[in-house]
């Protein structure tokens, strides 16, 4: 099933999307805490703006390096355990959303990773039952101001600043996340391809990791990783995320004050 959150009037609402991503059905309430249940007659996606399908209502976790040769294009060492880091909720934005460059940056770089979107509150979850926590799966970019990464020894500004995490276009409740192949595209062009399998850590292993370090709540986003071929985005510039079997993420840059 997929799950969108969208604007027809003015007040956001989650919706039902069809198999053919045609249409959105409303649906009453939060599915992160109530039975899905259709709340009005279905409209053309095309008729309405799709929003980021969760603003996590407490943390969005990052993980650094999970795709060895990622590490090995950075210059880096695959680390001994995930590699976690925070992004605020004001960083989140939704499919079409233009994002604002950073004006403390000149290097922004994009990564296409697998988002998952925890749907029960959750503490030390077993690997074997990580399946029971989670909602689905989403498209995620995971910008990041390069040149503040390095000269800073935490990367709260580098990966956290205003629209570096964008989601969408919705959630996927049924979903196998164990071999699915990640793209990035860069104005039609593709700069990244490489599929979960390749994960140092998959996902039922970093929910798990996750977990021990922080108490889950529903809505919260795990990014897990990207694919090698991360490069930079300039003002005018779109970037996609296409993710086998959840569709496409598409945003484009602009510089501030335009």
């Amino acid at each position: 099933m997929r799950i969108a959150r969208f604007v027809l009037d003015s007040d956001p609402i989650y919706g039902v999307v069809d198999e053919a991503a045609e249409n959105v059905t409303p649906i009453k309430g939060d599915p992160f805490f109530s039975e899905i249940e259709a709340a009005g007659e279905p409209h053309r996606l095309e008729d309405v703006r799709l929003l980021a399908p969760i603003i996590p209502r407490s943390k969005i976790i990052g993980i650094g390096r999970n795709y060895a040769d990622h590490v090995a294009e950075m210059g880096n060492q695959i680390p001994p355990a995930p590699l976690m880091f925070l992004k605020p909720n004001t960083a989140v934005v939704g499919p079409g959303d233009p994002i604002m460059l950073p004006e403390f940056s000149e290097e922004v770089s994009y990564e296409a990773e697998l988002c998952v979107v925890i749907g029960r509150i959750c503490k030390d979850v077993p690997e074997e039952r990580v399946a029971e926590v989670v909602f689905g799966y989403t498209c995620g970019n995971d910008l990041t101001a390069r040149d503040a990464q390095r000269t800073e020894g935490q990367w709260a500004r580098a990966k956290g600043f205003d629209g570096s995490a964008p989601l969408g276009p919705w959630i996927e409740t049924e979903l196998d996340p164990d071999n699915l192949t990640i793209r990035g595209l860069l104005n039609g062009n593709v700069v990244q391809e490489g599929s979960t399998q390749q994960m140092i850590w998959g996902v039922s292993s970093l929910v798990s990791a996750v977990s021990q370090a922080f108490t889950l709540l529903p809505g919260d986003v795990i990014m897990t990783g990207t694919p090698t071929g991360v490069g930079r985005v300039s003002a005018g510039d779109r970037f996609e995320v296409e993710i086998e079997g959840l569709g496409t993420l598409a945003n484009t840059f602009r510089n501030p004050g335009l």
